[in-house]
């Protein structure tokens, strides 16, 4: 069985997924966190493609610093192949520490959401 925290995430993502979708010019932004770091995926919903993915693993430091990074080279990839505005799914997880500095730095990076 979940525990209880698990299963307000799964609800949360529902509810989220119900309402946010990706196409090939604005494109959505799914992230998957785990305890060890952030695995991101830039997906075209009406092709069920995945155009980017990146994951915090190969970078160094703390786990925040590794999401800012990861942010960083995803947003130079996503900008340097002609995306500028994105929509963010932050796959059910709260909007706070490294979901939150993550999106930050994607928006000072130069995207839009």
């Amino acid at each position: 069985m979940l525990s209880k925290k698990v299963q307000k995430r799964i609800r949360r993502h529902k509810r989220i997924r119900s309402t946010v979708s990706g196409t090939k010019e604005i494109p959505r932004v799914s992230v998957f966190k785990s305890n060890l770091g952030l695995y991101v995926q830039v997906i075209d919903d009406t092709n069920a493609n995945t155009l980017f993915s990146i994951s915090t693993k190969k970078f160094d430091g703390t786990k925040t610093e590794k999401s800012v990074k990861a942010a960083e080279e995803l947003a130079k990839t996503v900008l340097d192949n002609g995306i500028k505005k994105i929509v963010f799914d932050r796959g059910g997880n709260k909007y706070i520490g490294r979901i939150k500095e993550f999106a930050d730095a994607l928006r000072k990076a130069g995207l839009e959401f």
